[in-house]
């Protein structure tokens, strides 16, 4: 290999590195390195959970359920969904081993299609419009000391301020990440840690609370009343699943371990274990956190309230305390945009590697072994959706069918079963469990659909626009233009000088990829679109 001359050999769609590749193989070869061990990935799990929706805003479940005492069974309730679907992931990402998550497991199930439509909705809306949220409320936060307004609805003159702080977030954050995997878990780490810290804060001052006798809205009458907050103490099934979907959101993240699988340290323990850790954990802490909140505050005042452990931090912890919330929202959100980041990028480089995306994201540093053009794209997305004006309205659009998404990925892994039965599966759930989260997503999924359908019918628009690109782009098999394959080779190989990056694996041996490269990969969909491989 000739430095960054060598263009690298194009990876074999739908197989992941050789063995022997962290860092590097017996052969030379270049490879993601294995550095995330059991604590990182608990990190990573508990990281990307916990975000702001916790501190911020957690009174959708109450209003939907109309008493305290369900919305916290739903709270638990959720967490228990929630874990179930982990589980099955956690079978999903050992039998099928290659970066990609829920994209990769129904593309190996479903085909080309159902593949590239989760990826459209990954990477160019979900990853990059909720990155931005999470930057924007990042900001809010930091700032607040600096404004009379409340986090939740900052000074319209700071609005510039909040914008370029929230891009100098995403920035920064990018860089670490190309710079270190280590520097990136270990700031997942750190900001889980913090995180964790100011929730356990709200936490035993909420159990010092009730210890005093400060737990009105608690007790039986009150938690379970004739009439609920919101009218009623049985809301009804639709309500019920618009909770259920509410708390589910809060959980949102759980299988961001997954994207990662080429950069944990033997999956076959850390996957699971790091599940059966983190699951509990968070929903212990969310479970108590709402306990403490209602120790503090009735439940019209959660209800009212735009940023709860703040007006938490005010009535029970008093002025001399009470910037901690707002700090704590601030590190949770900090430590979202670097997960978010971390994770989205290997979704690139997955993308790339299955000829889903240009062959150039696929590629990773030559001594830093970090998918460096996969963070940049993820950067520049992420910008643009800050500058974009108002992007919450768009999260709320495809944010039902990105759940919807999860009952797809569990689907595939009974296909998966009845397919491929001898497929190694070092973890195997019980398939009662498989088919139970799958009733469960079908009643929620359409009882949301009843409710509300304008905002779910937007979502699944916006989740198929690119079908037919992708099958304008599958329709012909024969080889792409002579002048197109040129072009697509000669942006690969300048990206591959200007960024110092190789392909993740050395060539198949006895496999001539340089005469065959609009061929068919050996074990890939034969019609996969938006392929630019390079010829050596």
């Amino acid at each position: 290999m000739e430095g960054t001359r060598q263009r690298g050999v194009p990876p074999v769609k739908g197989e992941h590195p050789q063995k022997g590749g962290v860092g590097g193989d017996e052969e030379g070869g270049v490879a993601l390195k294995k550095e995330i061990g059991l604590l990182s990935a608990c990190g990573v799990i508990v990281g990307n959970i916990i975000g702001s929706g916790i501190f911020v805003s957690p009174r959708g479940v109450l209003e939907q359920t109309g008493s305290v005492g369900l919305s916290l069974l739903v709270w638990g309730g959720a967490g228990v969904v929630t874990a179930g679907g982990a589980l099955c992931y956690a079978e999903l990402g050992l039998a099928v081993p290659r970066p990609g998550g829920d994209y990769a497991y129904v593309m190996e199930a479903f085909g080309g299609l159902v593949g590239f439509l989760r990826l459209w909705l990954l990477v160019l809306v979900i990853f990059p419009t909720t990155q931005a949220v999470i930057a924007l409320t990042f900001a809010s936060y930091l700032l607040h000391p600096f404004s009379p307004a409340p986090c939740h609805s900052p000074d319209p003159a700071l609005d510039p301020a909040l914008r370029l702080l929230a891009a100098a977030c995403v920035v920064l954050l990018t860089g670490l990440n190309w710079a270190s995997v280590v520097g990136a878990t270990r700031l997942q780490d750190a900001c889980a840690a913090a995180k964790l810290g100011a929730i356990s804060l709200v936490i035993v001052t909420g159990l010092i609370r009730i210890a005093q006798g400060k737990h009105f809205w608690l007790a039986p009458p009150q938690a379970f009343p004739g009439e609920g907050v919101a009218g009623g103490v049985w809301p009804g099934a639709g309500p019920l699943a618009l909770a259920f979907l509410q708390g589910s959101f809060a959980y949102g993240g759980w299988n961001f371990l997954n994207y990662l699988t080429d950069e944990l340290i033997d999956p076959p323990r850390n996957l699971p274990r790091a599940i059966f850790i983190s699951l509990p954990l968070v929903t212990l802490v969310y479970v108590l956190a709402n306990v403490a909140y209602l120790t503090a505050m009735s439940p019209q005042e959660l209800l009212q309230s735009q940023a709860v452990a703040v007006t938490f931090g005010e009535k029970a912890l008093g002025r001399a305390l009470a910037w901690v919330m707002p700090l704590g929202v601030a590190l949770a959100t900090f430590g979202g945009v670097n997960g978010s980041l971390f994770t989205c990028s290997r979704l690139f480089y997955a993308g790339a590697r299955e000829g889903q995306l240009p062959a150039l994201l696929a590629m990773i540093h030559l001594e830093r072994r970090t998918p460096g053009p996969a963070l940049l794209v993820t950067c520049l997305s992420t910008l643009l959706m800050l500058g974009a004006g108002d992007v919450t309205a768009l999260v709320s659009y495809v944010g039902f069918v990105n759940h919807l998404w999860y009952g797809v990925a569990v689907a595939a892994l009974l296909v998966l079963r009845r397919r491929d039965p001898h497929r190694p599966r070092p973890f195997r759930v019980p398939t009662v469990l498989p088919v139970l989260y799958l009733l469960l997503w079908g009643w929620l999924g359409g009882a949301a659909l009843l409710r509300e359908p304008l905002l779910c019918g937007l979502g699944l628009g916006v989740s198929l626009l690119p079908a037919p690109l992708y099958l304008l782009a599958t329709r012909g098999k024969g080889p792409r233009p002579t002048a197109l394959r040129s072009a697509c080779d000669a942006v690969t190989h300048f990206g591959q000088r200007l960024f110092l990056v190789v392909y993740p694996q050395p060539a198949p041996q006895g496999d001539d990829l340089t005469t065959h490269s609009d061929d068919p990969a050996p074990h890939s969909n034969p019609r996969q679109p938006l392929t630019s491989q390079p010829h050596s």
